[in-house]
């Protein structure tokens, strides 16, 4: 097929890349395509909808700054409610007609003498363009674990990020492989009608109950009427996490870390009289070496006489039930996979990505060190901005880290229009002093003065160093993203 020249290419039409897109245009770039592999637009908000699916970061906090949302119905909202905010922002700003679904990237090359990117399909078309964003995301390859006799099972299977609507739970006997933020949501509400429900657990989770709330016809009507009350009530949640960061994890303090472990334990004792059982859902790691998350379901749910945990590990499945390593065999319906996506090995990235000089991103990653400068740009790919790097994750809400990658790239853009340049690379010296800042930083962390070694936290990398996130503050991401020395770039 005939190869096709824009401006821009960007890979996911998620909210990274809905971002993204926006901030083209804002730079006056309206020949750009954005490519998804899915359907639809919204990412692992389209690609996810298990029954229980809400968002564990307040809505308030858990959108664009630029683009609040008054219609929110509640402050933890439903999956459906953050799908219809993407849907929602992307035909305000235009972005759909830019977007190509069903389109599958195989492969980016850089090409030194036209300067251009070209994109290969898996349908095999060739598109070329000046820049190539990726905004794949950092859940975007579900994993499947390779547990002997996995694919002998003869009942039904489904994975959480491919869940089947018309599956019905009810008196079914179902086993659930997986306790992260994904499973307890889904294990209260495949309680609720199992005739039995086994959770396999490898890695207990931290859980502290919501403070959720409903907003009235009334207080939605206030935030469109007055859009400063909302931005007040953000004000309060966006304080409120960046401290928990900021005190818990940044600035490794033990007496904090204790006392939301504490709170956590609590909340475990609260809802569960079994000591043995409260016993195995207890983590032996510190508070926020996993990602902690938020239900006043969860626990409770192990209280029900249909509901069994299984700590022991699996040995093997059969084609009727799964045995674990203390040699009882559960005999199933349905299993159920919530065992997460493939952050580091399929993720980074998410395709294959040659740049100058024929160097291989993902080779290069692995044999060196996994390093990105300010978490979006790579010195040799001219050019090229990743949106799902190392160091670029602030934490817990990813629109903070959309924040200020929106804000280095109306830097970087800002700068190439205003010399009438084509061209960028991040310097290998200007990386190489990121990287060692990061390195430095992450020393005083909780991730490296904590007790960090039992968690299978998909912060770190299997290196073992936690490069999925930037340890630093949303303010001084934002800041350092609007101010940093565009020397850092060499710009032609």
């Amino acid at each position: 097929m005939p190869s096709t020249q824009l401006d821009a290419i960007i890979v996911g039409a998620g909210f990274a890349g809905i971002g993204a897109a926006i901030q083209l245009k804002r730079q006056g770039l309206d020949n750009f395509v954005v490519l998804d592999r899915e359907a639809d637009l919204g990412g692992t908000w389209y690609v996810n909808h298990y029954p229980g699916l809400t968002v564990d970061v307040p809505t308030t906090t858990y959108s664009y700054y630029f683009e609040p949302n008054p219609n929110w119905n509640r402050l933890f909202s439903t999956g459906a409610e953050i799908k219809q905010y993407a849907d929602n922002v992307a035909d305000k700003y235009d972005i759909r007609r830019h977007i190509r679904f069903n389109a599958t990237v195989e492969s980016a090359r850089w090409d030194e003498e036209a300067k251009l990117w070209s994109v290969t399909l898996a349908d095999g078309a060739t598109l070329t363009a000046r820049y190539l964003i990726t905004a794949t995301g950092f859940l975007s390859q579900p994993f499947t674990p390779e547990i002997p006799g996995i694919h002998s099972f003869e009942g039904k299977v489904v994975h959480t990020a491919d869940w089947d609507d018309s599956y019905n739970p009810a008196n079914q006997k179902i086993g659930i492989i997986g306790t992260g933020a994904t499973a307890v949501q889904l294990i209260p509400e495949l309680a609720k009608d199992a005739a039995d429900l086994t959770v396999y657990q490898r890695t207990a989770i931290y859980v502290v109950p919501k403070v959720d709330i409903k907003f009235s016809a009334r207080a939605k009507r206030l935030f469109a009427r007055v859009p400063l009350t909302q931005r007040a009530i953000r004000a309060v949640t966006d304080w409120l996490y960046e401290l928990m960061i900021s005190i818990g994890v940044l600035r490794y303090t033990p007496r904090i870390t204790l006392a939301a472990a504490d709170l956590a334990k609590m909340w475990r004792f609260a809802t569960i009289r079994d000591k043995e059982l409260r016993e195995k859902l207890t983590p032996e790691y510190d508070f926020g070496c996993k990602r902690p998350t938020f239900s006043n379901k969860y626990y409770r749910s192990f209280t029900k006489p249909n509901v069994h945990l299984q700590t022991s590990g699996i040995d093997h499945i059969e084609a009727d039930g799964i045995v674990a390593n203390d040699g009882t065999k559960a005999v199933i319906d349905t299993l159920v996979l919530a065992t997460g996506y493939d952050i580091w090995e399929a993720n980074f990235p998410a395709f294959e990505v040659i740049g100058r000089d024929g160097r291989n991103l993902g080779k290069w990653w692995r044999d060196t060190r996994f390093q990105a400068y300010q978490g979006v740009a790579v010195p040799y790919f001219p050019n090229f901005l990743s949106l799902a790097s190392p160091y670029a994750f602030l934490g817990l809400n990813f629109f903070n880290s959309m924040e200020y990658q929106m804000r280095h790239m109306d830097r970087l853009f800002g700068e190439l229009k205003r010399r009438g340049a084509t061209t960028f690379e991040i310097t290998e010296e200007a990386n190489t002093r990121y990287l060692d800042r990061m390195t430095e930083l992450l020393g005083g962390t909780l991730f490296t003065q904590g007790n960090c070694a039992s968690a299978r936290s998909y912060y770190f990398n299997p290196s073992g160093e936690p490069t999925l996130l930037r340890p630093m503050s949303t303010r001084n991401a934002v800041r350092e993203a609007s101010s940093y020395p565009v020397s850092d770039y060499h710009i032609s």
